[in-house]
């Protein structure tokens, strides 16, 4: 009985929720399966109802918006407004909430406001941007200077899951494309993906197993160098079974986070400490602990706008991968953002200690109960703004709250003129 409490009280449950990212006409330059299936219906005028009208936008519309500062600091650009931070921090309850937004419509006239900018938090899924901003900065490495040998791999290079995509109850998307069948699963370690695949599965529906493989590639990509593009699974699984465990989680470790220290992100605003699924600690330790900022968060994002993570082409291609096309959620789901096209990653961490209240609801944890979303809004008007939410609101699913939020956020910033 003692045994049972006490794996109650501990009980962590690591879940981010969301749907389908990248432009619906992306299936030609990625080879990404499931796009094209919702070509197919956009083609043949079924009607998508859970896709808004931002989620509708090509390839070729999704911009970079800040690429005429790019030369400028961080330092420079996040400077806070002082009657526009007044305005956002009326909307944020207090303790337990942190934010940072930036108002880019006019990149000559931005408005920033923060509110307990530097309080740290579990960033849960979120830290998937990490892992994407890895894989693209050992493409860049292994091709700098040939963006079409980047993505050739990416479409091209086929790796399966193992063991290590195993573990999670998350679902992917795998189409057929021959009996155009879409059909939703866990993932099995016999599945057989392209570099693009899983990169999507782990934005597209947050899958963990899809997120632990795409950084066991970047760790392979860094081992090998120029032999990694004919790595053998059996030449990639001998080099974790020989190589020392505490050198894989070096490198594992550095790999992810050394790429935000170079944007000037440090280690107490935004780093990743451990992979997403247990069975990748058969070779790769924990290291560091994982911790998040909405100030770190918004750093990222904000050179992702001026195209200066890790170049220009990969700044967009990795806001590509964050475009949602399909049912929003949590922050993005205010209805006040229908209309407007959404780059988003939400996540959430939360612990129940089922001694103290055995009703410990999923997501209202109540010893940590962590809800983070990061988003990027822009609105067919011009508005464009950016949003770091950061939560712990113990015993309460965040959720509405961070819908609520951003209704009121929108309010500020797309005001009628």
């Amino acid at each position: 009985m003692n045994k049972l409490l006490y794996t109650g009280s501990i009980l962590t449950i690591i879940l981010l929720m969301s749907f389908s990212y990248y432009p619906i006409d992306g299936y030609e330059t990625t080879n990404i399966a499931r796009l094209l299936k919702l070509q197919r219906m956009v083609e043949d005028s079924v009607e998508i109802r859970r896709i808004p009208y931002g989620a509708f936008k090509k390839l070729d519309e999704i911009k970079l918006n800040l690429l005429s500062l790019k030369n400028d600091s961080v330092g420079k650009i996040l400077v806070e407004d002082e009657e526009f931070e007044k305005k956002i921090n009326r909307l944020l309850p207090g303790s337990g909430y942190s934010a940072t937004v930036l108002d880019i419509s006019n990149p000559d006239s931005l408005k920033y406001a923060s509110y307990r900018e530097k309080v740290g938090y579990q960033p849960g899924s979120v830290g998937k941007i990490a892992v994407i901003n890895a894989l693209f900065t050992q493409l860049q490495k292994l091709y700098p200077n040939s963006w079409e040998a980047r993505t050739g791999l990416l479409c091209n290079k086929h790796v399966s899951a193992r063991y290590w995509g195993t573990g999670d109850h998350h679902t992917i998307p795998v189409y057929d494309i021959e009996n155009d069948h879409l059909r939703r699963r866990r993932v099995a370690s016999s599945d057989v993906f392209s570099l693009y695949e899983w990169a999507d599965h782990m934005l597209s529906v947050s899958n963990n197993g899809a997120a632990s493989v795409v950084w066991r590639e970047a760790v392979l990509m860094a081992a090998f160098g120029h032999k990694y593009p004919d790595l053998t699974e059996e030449e990639a699984e001998e080099y974790f079974k020989e190589t020392p465990r505490d050198s894989l989680t070096d490198l594992a470790i550095s790999l992810v986070n050394e790429p935000l220290r170079k944007l000037g992100i440090t280690e107490d605003e935004w780093r990743l400490g451990s992979f997403f699924t247990s069975a990748s600690n058969r070779y790769i330790g924990n290291k560091g602990g994982s911790i998040g900022t909405p100030l770190g968060l918004m750093k990222y994002l904000v050179q992702l706008e001026q195209g200066n993570v890790v170049d220009e082409k990969s700044s967009l291609e990795i806001k590509r991968l964050l475009y949602m096309t399909d049912r929003r959620i949590r922050y993005a789901a205010s209805r006040k953002l229908d209309s407007a096209a959404v780059y988003f990653k939400s996540g959430s961490l939360y612990k129940c200690d089922r001694v103290k209240d055995p009703d410990c609801a999923q997501y209202a944890g109540n010893v940590y109960n962590y809800m983070n979303s990061v988003i990027i809004v822009e609105h067919p008007n011009n508005k464009k703004y950016i949003v770091c939410l950061m939560t712990n609101v113990l015993n309460k699913n965040s959720a509405g709250a961070h819908m609520y939020l951003a209704s009121r956020i929108d309010d500020v910033i797309n005001t009628k003129e």
